[in-house]
């Protein structure tokens, strides 16, 4: 008994037509997949990012948008700094100072030092956290140098501010009553390619040629 072949409308469909036809819907299928994949590959890092600082996931710290409404409480709590330079940048990069007690609530600015051991001009960017990690949503910085890249030129030594308070709703939060120290931790990590930066008005743009 012969097996009816396939139709295209009302004409009769070959078998290797039929198998062209599988082989292209299979083959779209596939590239549609992979396209997927890697598109979610490249949105998963900035999602991340984004979703760490808006919940203070992993010790990632807060950017204030406001100054505290309240007072200062009277309750204190030491604040520690942390700092570390990555490979392959030649940064000495040290706090002012390594511990600080403040009030909770109290805005405070707190400094660092870095300077360039190398004979030529580099940038770095700075990464950071604060441990325990569950305090990342209560730390909330006003202004720090981590927000953009540093350039230095050779040899040259930089004082740098970070101003933050911690948040009184860290009260508030059954987790944090036994926290009595705050860790603030940074890495500086070399910048291959920085950020060109604006030309100033009547300054010729050379990276357009114009001299």
């Amino acid at each position: 008994m012969t097996t009816p072949e396939a139709t295209d409308g009302n004409k009769p469909m070959p078998r290797r037509a039929r198998g062209l036809r599988r082989d292209t819907y299979v083959a779209a299928a596939c590239g549609l997949f992979v396209a997927v994949m890697v598109g979610a590959a490249y949105a998963a890092v900035p999602f991340y990012n984004w979703f760490c600082r808006a919940t203070g996931f992993n010790g990632t710290t807060q950017v204030a948008t406001t100054l505290p409404s309240t007072q200062p409480l009277g309750r204190k709590i030491a604040v520690r700094f942390d700092s570390n330079v990555s490979g392959g940048l030649p940064w000495k990069f040290e706090p002012e100072k390594t511990e600080i007690e403040v009030h909770i609530g109290e805005v405070v600015t707190a400094y660092y030092t870095v300077t360039n051991t190398a004979a030529r001009t580099t940038t770095g960017q700075a990464a950071y956290n604060v441990a325990p990690l569950t305090v990342g949503s209560y730390f909330q910085k006003i202004n720090c140098f981590c927000f953009t890249e540093q350039t230095l030129a050779p040899g040259e030594k930089r004082e740098m501010a970070v101003v933050f308070y911690v948040d009184p709703a860290l009260t508030k939060d059954s987790e944090s009553n036994n926290v009595d120290t705050i860790t603030l931790s940074y890495t500086f990590y070399p910048v291959r390619e920085p950020a060109p930066k604006p030309v100033a008005s009547g300054e010729p743009d050379r990276r357009k040629g114009n001299l």
